[in-house]
């Protein structure tokens, strides 16, 4: 009976890493969906406000992915975090391109 209980422990860390992709990937399933819904739902007067945050968002996504280019786990986490890198950086850049585009729609030319 006494090996049966340190069994256990064992038997749950071997079914541990695919329940953890599962659920990373439930996650990852279920914030694209509620993150979808709720930018459709967005009025067009608020797109501007919201362009700004999800810049802000982007440069800690920008954050995150220098981080893991710098780990050197390995050459293919490396190889990721440098697309990661690239990506946010474009992301980054393009929004606050369009953001910039768009207050300019909004300023009063004086004559």
């Amino acid at each position: 009976m006494l090996d049966l209980l340190h069994s256990v422990p064992l038997l749950a860390q071997e079914a541990a890493p695919m329940t953890t992709s599962f659920l990373r990937l439930y996650v990852f399933v279920l914030a694209g969906f509620i993150g979808f819904q709720i930018i459709t739902k967005v009025p067009a007067l608020l797109h501007t406000p919201l362009m700004s945050a999800t810049n802000a968002i982007s440069g800690i996504a920008l954050v995150g992915a220098l981080v893991a280019a710098g780990a050197q786990h390995s050459y293919y986490s490396t190889l990721l975090g440098f697309i990661a890198v690239t990506a946010a950086t474009i992301n980054v850049v393009g929004g606050f391109m369009i953001t910039d585009r768009m207050l300019k729609m909004f300023k009063r030319y004086e004559r």
